[in-house]
């Protein structure tokens, strides 16, 4: 089997008025609001070209020249942009219509609004996989974030096609939210009408009635700036951070024999070393989140209330020697109980990236076992998993 060939042409829909938004989009166009000192659009530019895109086209209509004066022909940022520029009221899927000398045989399609940290191999791997005309990709809102509100508006099925997409709504048979992330193929020109028409609402059920459209579900927030209000916390999630993961047992501390769990889960013991490997990452500048499964507690050989009082002895002696824990994520729950945190399974990161506002994408993994490696893959961090012989202080070392 040869090699899949990449996806290289981004398509952003970037004419909206923005409405929401007012004042800040009196004079100018949505994408180009201020994020932390620069357009929320160079962002998703950036995103982009991080991801292999060579080409971009923006189909403009709301105050254009904003766009095009800032972003030229794309020398600058690292990439070709070419530009459609439609009337304001076009639709989005008019605004595609028009473009479609523009485009490749295939091409990504995106909102200019939404920000969502992907890897554009998985995402091609999984579209090519299917054998689609058109993939979304969907985010599982499993806890109803409130920034992005507790409704939903697809269903994507577990043989990951999507079977409705419609208008947000609670009912209960809808599973996620559609975040404007599309991988499709030209030819859906030829479900397009002549009038004046919408893309999702026009060819995502055509595609959808036709058994040809795949849902990519992910669990990692992805993040907007449609209401004033959004802002403040996407930038929070663009702030400059370098953010690491702990694995706790073997990593920070010494492993406890399993013969020995029930007498001896509180003498926490740190491993040679990991205090001061700690202070070195904190005066480095790190974000340290620890992550660990601690099936003890389903077992019934200590409860919630122990593990707490080891993690605040665990904190306390840190911070004495200098270093400093952003937050402990651990999971409670046995081997048969098939929660969606235990690793190998990544929650533990998704539900810290929810609350801390992190990019898993950039944050770094340090573990020890083949459970922290999968559940490492399926967050998307990148991974350092120590070999017999290796010391958390060592592995430190390589990032400072």
């Amino acid at each position: 089997m040869g090699e899949i060939k990449p996806i290289t042409q981004a398509v952003i829909l970037a004419g909206g008025k923005g409405e929401r938004l007012r004042p800040l989009t009196d004079n100018l166009p949505k994408p180009m609001v201020p994020v932390s000192g620069k357009p929320f659009l160079e962002y998703v530019v950036e995103l982009l070209c991080d991801n292999g895109i060579k080409e971009i086209v923006m189909l403009l209509g709301y105050l254009p020249d904003k766009i095009t004066e800032y972003f030229g022909d794309g020398k600058k940022f690292g990439v070709s942009i070419r530009y459609s520029v439609g009337s304001v009221d076009d639709l989005t899927g008019t605004r595609i219509r028009n473009a479609a000398l523009l485009l490749n045989d295939e091409f990504m399609l995106l909102y200019s609004d939404n920000y969502w940290p992907f890897d554009m191999k998985r995402l091609v791997d999984f579209y090519r996989s299917h054998n689609v005309t058109g993939s979304l990709v969907a985010y599982s809102n499993v806890n109803g974030d409130a920034e992005h509100g507790r409704e939903n508006n697809v269903r994507v099925e577990s043989n990951e096609r999507v079977t409705y997409y419609g208008p947000f709504s609670e009912d209960s048979n809808l599973n996620a939210v559609d975040i404007g992330f599309f991988l499709m193929k030209k030819n859906i020109i030829e479900l397009m009408p002549k009038k004046n028409f919408s893309f999702e609402h026009t060819i995502l059920p055509k595609l959808i009635q036709k058994n040809d459209l795949a849902g990519y579900v992910t669990y990692h927030p992805y993040y907007a700036i449609t209401t004033v209000g959004q802002i403040p916390v996407v930038e929070k999630f663009f702030r400059s951070r370098k953010v690491v993961f702990l694995d706790r047992d073997g990593v920070i501390n010494k492993k406890m024999p399993p013969h020995d769990y029930v007498k001896k889960w509180e003498e926490f013991e740190f491993l040679p070393g990991a205090l001061d490997a700690l202070k070195t990452l904190t005066n480095s500048g790190y974000e340290i989140y620890v992550i660990s499964n601690q099936r003890g507690i389903a077992r019934g050989l200590m409860t919630e209330s122990d593990l707490s009082d080891i993690h605040a002895k665990m904190i306390a002696e840190i911070e004495k020697n200098g270093g400093r824990i952003a937050g402990i994520y651990h999971c409670p729950h046995g081997n048969e109980d098939n929660c969606p945190c235990r690793k190998p399974k990544p929650g533990m990161f998704f539900e810290a990236a929810r609350e801390h506002k992190l990019n898993l994408l950039k944050s770094i993994f340090i573990g020890d076992a083949e459970s922290d490696r999968l559940a490492c893959e399926a967050a998307g961090c990148k991974t350092i998993i120590l070999k017999t012989g290796e010391t958390f202080e060592t592995a430190v070392k390589s990032l400072i």
